[in-house]
């Protein structure tokens, strides 16, 4: 039932201000006991991750040529468009090199998480209906979406303290600690009041999630390009919320100025967040959800039909995005020729072979295979949403058997990954192709080979999640992620931080051959499709001899 009527017809008044906060504490001790393991996990794992990378470069680089040599890959455009804008790599120092780097990417983490708590305690709540009983006591309009805001704001702040002790545990300057932890903490401000706005716009989670991901993979490629343009990024880069931490030049120029921007903006994002929540009823959206066809289609009777219809939004969604992206970075071929005699030597350690435009695009399949592992891991996830929404119940309530139910799904889900995998290589093929002034043509079919060669890793993470959704659900989602994760830190920098033999084998990424600078090894191809096919028939049994809908 809407509240707004009833709201409306009151003037406003301290006390009705109040109200709508009423039972905020509350929710906050809820809300804090269901995520003490979960966001305590992410906070200490974003903190370790800065210990490690604050540590690690101290130990790979240990004198000034080592040092310059390790550098001299983020000063380059290739590098400075996976990493920032590269300041301070002229002179290099440790601290300069962790800034710019690595920063980026414990950014990325604390926006992920920042977006994930918002949606997951607002969003989420309503979809399951949780939100209308809440709301049924005596708790404010405002209360459920204040209590996730500082609940992310707090834990945010907790991950910012980390980062800034990582840096002064290295000893590095503690001005720029400062400001590489506060931009961190600006960066999770600007994408919870992101979060925040995208949970008013669309009435499922992972519609939500989906809105506000796009944001921050917009973000991504617009700082790309940018910094990629020129030592320090040009106007483009400023367009990008992930730049703007970025900007202030850590350990090189400490501008603080630049964090006016994120915060400002994440001030005007709640703002409207809150503004928006009052035009609409629980459980609804602004955006208004597609109608349905008057009648059915007659393969939704069946269960492939069903899980197709569940399934290809996403997997839809999913694909467009990465095979724009895999034209980008296919379109950069040409850059990699004209450039290849100026890259350092360091970056033969990532990208392999004599060939440095092939081993770039080799490196980027193995890249984009990592993106086309979190599509498999947010469709897994919506397995689990359709359990918690009751959807699988009903759906099984038919003569329809728990392995029918959740192969078709399964079935859907690895056809459309491999189906992006082809995308994937295609675009890239494309992109060199039309970048390429000589002989573009002939990488063509090695292009799109080497993105299909990454579908044995992809399938075994696929089985890996499958097995915990059947036997262990709660743990399936995170476990998924951190698979991601890891996969993307170390297929980019495993290498160059010369980690154990033993830690680099955990990558499920790293196995396969760099096809096409390297031979195709068929061992680890066969080991991973075989993990990837075990790990699906545990889950089968495990999601047969448990609960539906289990929390």
């Amino acid at each position: 039932m809407s509240m707004k009527v009833t709201e409306a017809q009151h003037a406003p008044s301290p006390a009705a201000g109040q109200a709508t906060l009423s039972g905020t504490a509350t929710l906050l001790r809820f809300m804090l006991r269901r995520d003490r393991i979960r966001t305590s996990a992410w906070v200490l794992g974003i903190g370790l991750l800065g210990f490690y990378f604050a540590n690690a470069i101290q130990l790979i680089a240990e004198t000034e040529d080592e040092l310059r040599a390790v550098t001299a890959m983020f000063a380059d455009p290739i590098g400075r468009m996976m990493t920032g804008p590269g300041f301070g790599m002229e002179n290099p120092t440790h601290e300069a090199l962790f800034s710019a780097g690595y920063v980026l990417y414990l950014y990325i983490l604390i926006a992920l998480f920042s977006v994930f708590t918002v949606i997951r305690h607002t969003r989420v709540e309503e979809q399951t209906g949780r939100a209308e009983l809440i709301r049924a006591n005596v708790v404010g309009r405002h209360a459920t979406l204040t209590a996730a805001l500082i609940l992310t704001v707090v834990a945010n702040l907790v991950a910012a303290v980390l980062i800034y002790a990582a840096g002064l545990v290295g000893d590095f300057p503690a001005e720029g600690s400062a400001l590489v932890a506060i931009g961190g903490f600006a960066v999770g401000l600007f994408f919870a009041g992101t979060a925040a706005v995208t949970a008013q716009l669309s009435e499922s989670s992972r519609g939500a999630s989906g809105m506000a991901g796009a944001v921050i993979g917009l973000a991504f490629l617009i700082r790309m390009g940018g910094d990629a343009a020129e030592v320090g990024g040009n106007a483009l880069s400023w367009f990008s919320p992930l730049a703007w931490s970025q900007q202030t030049a850590p350990y090189v120029e400490d501008r603080w100025w630049p964090l006016v921007l994120p915060v400002a903006f994440a001030a005007v994002l709640v703002w409207l967040g809150y503004a928006l929540s009052t035009k609409r009823d629980v459980g609804a959206s602004l955006l208004p959800t597609r109608l349905g066809r008057a009648s059915a289609k007659p393969s939704l009777g069946t269960p492939l039909g069903l899980a197709t219809h569940t399934l290809k939004g996403g997997l839809r969604g999913w694909g467009i995005a990465l095979l724009l992206t895999g034209l980008m970075f296919g379109s950069f071929a040409q850059t990699m020729v004209d450039a290849a005699d100026d890259l350092p030597a360091e970056m033969a350690q990532i990208m392999p072979g004599e060939n440095m435009m092939l081993g770039y695009l080799a490196y980027m399949a193995v890249f984009m295979a990592v993106f086309i592992g979190a599509a498999g891991v947010s469709g897994l996830q919506q397995l689990r949403g359709e359990e918690n929404r009751g959807r699988a119940e009903y759906a099984m309530s038919a003569p329809v058997g728990r392995t029918a139910w959740m192969g078709a799904h399964l079935t859907v889900l690895v056809l459309g990954v491999l189906l992006i995998l082809v995308l994937v290589g295609l675009g890239m093929g494309l992109g060199a192709v039309a970048s390429l002034e000589e002989d573009g043509g002939q990488y063509f079919s090695e292009l799109l080979l080497a993105g299909i060669m990454q579908a044995p890793a992809v399938l075994a993470l696929i089985g890996i999640v499958t097995s915990l959704l059947g036997w262990l659900p709660k743990l399936a989602g995170a476990v998924g992620w951190v698979f991601v994760g890891f996969g993307g830190v170390m297929s980019t920098f495993g290498q160059l931080l010369e980690l154990p033999e033993a830690v680099l084998n955990l990558n499920i990424f790293g196995h396969l051959a760099e096809y096409p600078v390297e031979d195709i090894d068929w061992t680890p191809v066969g080991v991973l499709i075989a993990i990837g096919a075990v790990g699906i028939a545990i889950g089968l049994v495990g999601f047969n001899r448990r609960e539906v809908n289990r929390v």
